[in-house]
């Protein structure tokens, strides 16, 4: 293909292929830069800092790990009389994702309530329950409601499976006959759907604000979420926003006047409210999406009610930051504080994210309500890395580092208090007791700050915090992250907590566990992080099972890079290749096969023009059809290399791949352009097409 040099479009640079790269390539400062900057940065290069920023006197440090230890003493003691939470925690820890049948329950939750036909769920069933080893489970536990749940699925496994011909399946086999797959199904779809229920507050709002009030008079308050993600249509998204004016009316009734800090709040979901909510779409996201955001948020300033934005996948953050600054700066939400942002720990990013969200509040004159996480979208954030071969992680490997993260996050939040009031959401104790001490045990203030747990799985640590100091409690405000959906709603949701809850570092799953002492599930993370880092020589080192996604092959085949196509910088450095940039005239396919660019050449031999079949505006190239001389050229030169390759040894061809390889490696942005531009195919399946054939 031969390209003359092309004038630029006649309608600008906004109608080039590549422009929408160039979108939301703001002019933004160092606060935003440093937050791009810090996305992949290695875990050995960030841990020094955290630790710096985490640490606190002795003396403080003392107090933290006795607070920690009665609070966590005190928890394990009181389990037994937990209700239905004490029940799911121990099923959890019995059950833990270390395990075959862990897994398989876990497969069960996220997939059986959402597969429409009984042959399917059958399928399911006999896959995941009958080779488990449920047996070795059995008595293992002190509850009575986990031993109960291991026969059921003892019995359904040797019903459904393999082991059907033994004794106990023989003996039961007429009832098999008798009830069939039908039964085993439905008892398995009851028990998942009463362990959704341990996680979601109530069905619709209503039904929620009910359930919600036994709590609140003890002092809880509630952040609802209306269940609701990842809009594959605009139906589904008009759907979700139908839900969240419904609620955020419900809501602010309940409220009854209420402040902002003492009433109940939303936290809603930007994936839920539009269907192409990413970075590809940016000019969409901010001309559709910002009005729905905007809607919302003066219904809640209506009812003075806090409105959070939940946090979702890393490679939304960018965009979620540009809603909310500009939501921010809207003149018709002046001298609202109920805007709200959630920050994941876990993220690279997270202390700069602290910083600009800071600055952002200062600078729009508002006090945002900044919800701290640890984080739960970990696998999924370490699996996507890895098979879109990114240079590094955007979370850490380590559950201590991101605990020592958070504890620096935390510090940022509490020196602003004139910019954010923080809410610290966690389950560990530890955690607990550290923010307790940071934040000054002695001086609270109404409005200071406040803790937050989820619904279903925090409450009875949190009854030691909320209440006053006379009834031995903390007397600290904790707020509940209570979602509010049908069963078909939460599967999302429940696997995230399954994964965050049944991981055999969850501080839940340990502390139900009476062979893990007590010292070592409160030990503090920094000095966690300084005991690893006196055995392999240097902090931050990221965990050793979990390699960086180039070497996931290890020694003997490196991984193909990807791009971040979310990224900010490489998305410039994209448009900047393919010259879709203002610095740079628009970039045209160059001549291949050792053909000549002459234009004159071109015209002489018939060449026709390529156009992109995405904007026929966009001239790709000329395309010369090969003639019968072309082809008997072609032969002949690769008759007379053949002899040369079938004597080279196979590590010199195999030398030959991996140059050609690297070569392709290193001219991926240019590839790239020809599939988009010739084949009218878009970013994220050119960086494929390429990373395929290296």
């Amino acid at each position: 293909m031969n390209a003359p040099d092309m004038p630029s479009s006649p309608t600008g640079s906004g109608s080039l292929p590549f422009s929408c790269f160039a979108d939301g390539l703001l002019q933004r400062g160092p606060l935003r830069h440093a937050i791009t900057a810090a996305c992949r940065r290695p875990e050995s290069d960030l841990l020094p800092g955290l630790l710096a920023q985490a640490c606190v006197s002795p003396a403080q440090r003392q107090a933290t790990q006795q607070l920690a230890y009665r609070l966590t003493k005190q928890l394990r003691e009181e389990k037994t009389g937990a209700g239905r939470a004490g029940m799911v925690q121990d099923l959890l820890q019995e059950y833990a994702l270390s395990s075959q049948e862990g897994v398989a329950l876990m497969c069960l939750a996220e997939a059986l309530l959402r597969i429409p036909d009984a042959d399917t769920r059958n399928a399911l069933i006999r896959d995941k329950i009958s080779h488990g080893h449920w047996d070795a489970h059995l008595g293992h536990s002190p509850s009575l409601f986990v031993n109960v749940a291991t026969w059921g699925l003892l019995l359904t496994g040797r019903m459904v499976g393999s082991h059907s011909k033994a004794s106990l399946g023989a003996a039961l086999g007429a009832l098999i006959r008798k009830g069939g797959e039908p039964l085993i199904r439905k008892a398995v779809d009851t028990a998942i759907r009463m362990m959704g229920e341990q996680f979601v507050t109530g069905e619709t709002i209503a039904l929620a604000l009910e359930r919600a009030s036994r709590l609140e008079a003890q002092g809880f308050r509630y952040s609802y979420d209306m269940l609701g993600e990842a809009a594959l249509s605009a139906q589904d998204a008009a759907r979700y926003l139908a839900a969240y004016e419904a609620a955020i009316h419900a809501i602010g009734q309940a409220a009854n006047g209420r402040s902002l800090y003492d009433g109940p709040g939303i936290s809603i979901k930007l994936s839920a409210l539009h269907p192409r909510y990413c970075r590809a779409q940016y000019g969409r996201v901010m001309s559709e999406l910002y009005p729905t955001l905007v809607k919302l948020a003066l219904l809640a300033m209506q009812y003075d009610i806090g409105l959070n934005v939940d946090a979702e996948e890393s490679d939304r953050l960018d965009l979620s930051l540009d809603l909310l600054e500009k939501l921010c700066l809207a003149p018709e939400l002046a001298g609202f504080n109920g805007i709200g942002f959630v920050v994941q720990a876990y993220q690279k990013r997270s202390p700069h994210v602290i910083d600009y969200l800071v600055d952002l509040a200062r600078r729009s004159g508002h006090r945002l309500m900044i919800r701290l996480v640890k984080g739960a979208y970990w696998d999924s954030e370490i699996k996507r890395a890895q098979v879109d071969g990114m240079d590094g992680y955007p979370v850490y490997t380590r559950k201590a580092h991101t605990d020592v993260c958070y504890l620096a996050c935390a510090r940022k939040l509490l020196a602003a208090p004139d910019a954010a009031y923080p809410q610290f959401a966690t389950h560990n104790a530890q955690t607990l007791a550290a923010i307790y001490q940071l934040a000054g045990p002695d001086d609270f203030e109404p409005g200071q700050y406040e803790f937050q747990c989820l619904h279903g799985m925090g409450e009875p640590l949190y009854q030691q915090v909320v209440g006053a100091a006379a009834d031995n409690k903390l007397g600290r405000p904790c707020r509940i992250y209570a979602p509010v959906g049908t069963h078909e709603t939460l599967l999302a949701y429940l696997v995230r907590r399954l994964l965050e809850n049944g991981a055999n570092t969850s501080f839940v799953n340990q502390m139900a566990d009476p062979d893990i002492a007590i010292e070592t599930l409160v030990e503090d993370p920094v000095e966690a992080v300084e005991r690893m880092a006196s055995l392999e020589g240097q902090p931050g080192l990221p965990h050793p099972a979990i390699p960086l996604p180039a070497q996931l092959y290890g020694p003997a085949r490196a991984n193909s890079g990807g791009l971040d196509l979310a990224d900010e910088f490489c998305l410039e450095q994209l448009a900047l290749t393919l010259g879709q940039s203002s610095k740079q005239a628009p970039w045209s396919a160059g001549p291949m096969l050792g053909t000549s660019n002459d234009p004159a050449d071109v015209s002489s031999r018939n060449a026709h023009p390529i156009l992109n079949p995405a904007d026929h505006r966009d001239l790709v190239g000329h395309v010369q059809e090969a003639t019968s001389a072309d082809i008997e050229q072609a032969l002949a030169h690769a008759l007379a290399c053949a002899p040369t390759w079938a004597a080279a040894l196979p590590v010199e061809r195999a030398a030959a791949l991996d140059r050609a390889a690297n070569a392709m490696q290193a001219e991926i942005m240019q590839l790239m352009g020809l599939l988009m531009r010739e084949a009218g195919k878009s970013a994220a399946n050119a960086v494929s097409e390429v990373r395929e054939a290296i």
